[in-house]
Formats: structure tokens, sequence, C-alpha cells
């Protein structure tokens, strides 16, 4: 089963918890699309691959990213257009919509396989 989620307001990943538990989803694959007003992504310092540098961005960005569900929670990477043609990407922690939208096209997943 595939559905779309449109978010119009509020925090994205927040929303989006809070339709895919209603939903009742359990594991799912994530594509996003739309713009934000602000959000906060992390990447990980070169030298130390578990240290990661999360980073605040209080302006616009046209947002694209892809992801999972699993375990009650979003895992999500994403890349952000911002002003002066600049792209920047990371794990997204956290995403303001108001003046835009983001729409998440949400695909379940049945089961998962684990490798060893």
């Amino acid at each position: 089963m595939t559905f779309v989620v449109e978010i119009r307001s509020g925090e994205l990943l927040q929303e989006l918890t809070r339709e895919l538990k209603k939903q009742g989803v359990e594991h799912a694959s994530l594509t996003l699309i739309g713009g934000v007003d602000a959000f906060t992504i992390s990447n990980m310092a070169a030298g130390d691959a578990l240290k990661d540098i999360v980073t605040e961005y209080d302006q616009p960005g046209e947002l694209t990213g892809t992801g999972e569900w699993r375990d009650g929670r979003a895992h999500v990477h994403v890349t952000c257009g911002i002003e002066g043609d600049i792209a920047r990407a990371g794990h997204l922690h956290a995403a303001t919509v108001e003046t835009y939208f983001v729409n998440v096209t949400v695909t379940v997943v049945e089961s998962r396989a684990t490798s060893a």
C-alpha cells in the first residue's frame, strides 16, 4: 500500500509521526518533497563518525529526501536548497512547515529482512 501524507503546518517529523501512528504503519519507505521555513540537520565529523554535528538553518529551503519508518520513528536524510543556489544535506532532526507544504509518499513494507 502506498499513500501520501500532506504536511501543511507544524513540525514536519512530529506531524508525520502522528499520522503514521494513527494509520498503524509499522514499517515503510518514505519519499519527501516540498518547502520548509526552517530546518535542522546533522552530519558526521570527518575524524569521528560517531560525532554528530548539528546545524540549524533559520531560512526557507526547497526540500527533497528519503527515509524509513521503523520502531515508531522516522529516519530521514534530506537535501535542502537555500538562497544562493546552495544545497545543504544531512540527517533531518526538525523542519518547520508554515508558508509551504511537504508531501510524504509512504510505501508500507510488510516485512523486513535483517542481514547477519
